[in-house]
């Protein structure tokens, strides 16, 4: 196996949810459509918009901002759905998640990126993959499998395979 290097760099999606950025993997960014309505799911999660047909597959989408504890999304011209393919333990999740705005794919250098922030007190950062410095701000880098893992609850059954029926 080989290891990269410090300096070594990876490319990401950048996104806003409200004033703050975040980014992704570009490897797990399956495209980029514009927003449109799911379709209702009954009893799913707050944060569970619905089904979204994608290219013949229903694609559960997600409001990131709820997700994360924010404000609910308002869709403007700008909000985009960034159709992803997550691994988790041993299966590929697909899924949309729904951004403020989508910025670019850019690169950042492994020894850029700081781990969570320890704040002295427990705070559910167990999503955040690392945290980059830019242009006198920082961008979150989301760990997707963490916050759509939850022991099988974060998408109030998505995540899980639905038996057979006989």
């Amino acid at each position: 196996m080989i290891m990269a290097s410090p300096s070594s760099e990876s490319q990401f999606v950048t996104f806003s949810l409200d004033n703050e950025m975040f980014a992704v993997p570009v490897g797990v960014v399956r495209e980029i459509l514009d927003h449109e309505d799911a379709f209702k799911i009954p009893h799913g999660p707050d944060y569970l918009l619905g089904l979204r047909d994608v290219r013949g597959q229903g694609v559960p989408v997600v409001d990131l901002r709820l997700r994360l504890g924010m404000a609910r999304t308002e869709k403007t011209p700008h909000t985009r759905l960034l159709v992803l393919d997550v691994q988790i333990g041993d299966r590929m999740l697909t899924l949309g998640l729904v951004a403020d705005r989508v910025y670019e794919v850019t690169p950042f250098r492994h020894d850029e990126v700081e781990g969570a922030p320890d704040i002295g007190v427990s705070w559910r950062s167990d999503y955040i993959a690392g945290v980059v410095r830019r242009n006198g701000s920082f961008v979150v880098i989301v760990d997707l499998a963490r916050l759509f893992s939850d022991s099988g609850e974060a998408l109030g059954g998505f995540g899980r395979r639905v038996p057979e029926v006989a």
